[in-house]
């Protein structure tokens, strides 16, 4: 599985050029059974590195354009009446599928992005008081627009906590970027592509990351840090015990995939600025500089 793993971020690398860390990270997340969020401008390759993670593990793919106008029923589905055998039907929505892309999920109203609320978090959605539950495994690509551009909705909160991450693909490097100015369409590659693991694979994948090991003075390291983002005036306000739970998921899953069965201090500093950074609010908006008082402050135990 470690081999089937490596093959899975050495094929997205040839799709999304010098960005390895943000595809590790990526796969990361979805090792922990999180939800990532993606912000940049557009253009960058957010769409793309969703749909190369989809087409590798083999999983349902469907993309939901956020726009001012969608209503939570053109997510969810809805219940249509049936004239021939005179009941309501439910039809589902998009959410119904194994890889969810959200994308600019800041350009629809709180009303719409709420929506997304439970299936997150619960992986199912309720329907006039009827539950369904979401195919397995379940992974929500959110992407959005910086909050300085025209015609966005800021995610309070409430929603910014159900992405266990935050990512930025950025600018590509200029040798990079020759590249795919010279070479072939990113989407014609996607369709080149194989699937690396089947969803199956991937659960029993997400279940072994359960099991890596956290001693001690790991858990000292992790409560340290969430101490000092609750009594640092750097911050607004602290991480709370699911930022915390969060965290130690994701380092779990960064070791997993390093091939390791314990967690060290460098794999929590490692999915630190992707786990945290959109969850304290300080002067900064970039992820790097809100973590940076925690590591040069908070000793390692």
């Amino acid at each position: 599985m470690q081999n089937d793993i490596q093959q899975v971020l050495k094929e997205a690398n040839q799709v999304i050029l010098g960005k390895e860390r943000q595809i590790r990270l990526a796969l990361c997340c979805l090792l922990a059974r999180g939800h990532l969020l993606i912000e940049d401008i557009p253009g960058v390759g957010k769409t793309t590195l969703a749909h190369t993670l989809a087409k590798l593990l083999g999983m349902n793919y469907q993309r939901i354009q956020f726009t001012s106008d969608i209503l939570p029923a053109d997510i969810i589905g809805a219940s249509v009446f049936d004239g021939k055998n005179h009941e309501f039907k439910f039809h589902p929505g998009p959410i119904f599928n194994q890889m969810v892309l959200a994308d600019e999920i800041n350009r629809s109203t709180p009303k719409a992005q709420s929506a997304l609320l439970e299936a997150m978090e619960e992986h199912q959605v309720t329907v006039e008081g009827v539950t369904y539950q979401l195919p397995e495994p379940f992974f929500v690509i959110a992407t959005q627009n910086p909050s300085h551009q025209i015609g966005t909705f800021p995610l309070p909160e409430s929603q910014l906590d159900r992405f266990l991450m935050r990512i930025e693909l950025g600018y590509p490097d200029p040798q990079y970027e020759r590249q795919l100015l010279t070479g072939i369409n990113r989407h014609s590659l996607i369709s080149t592509l194989s699937t690396q693991l089947t969803p199956e694979q991937l659960q029993n994948l997400q279940q072994a990351v359960t099991d890596v090991h956290v001693s001690s003075a790991l858990l000292d390291y992790c409560q340290a840090i969430i101490n000092f983002t609750r009594e640092s005036p750097e911050y607004h306000c602290g991480l709370s015990p699911r930022a915390g739970l969060a965290l130690l998921t994701a380092a779990k899953a960064w070791t997993f995939m390093d091939n390791r069965d314990a967690v060290i201090p460098e794999d929590l500093q490692a999915v630190l600025a992707a786990v945290a950074g959109h969850r304290l609010r300080s002067g900064n908006n970039d992820s790097e500089a809100i973590v940076a008082p925690i590591l040069a402050k908070v000793a390692v135990h």
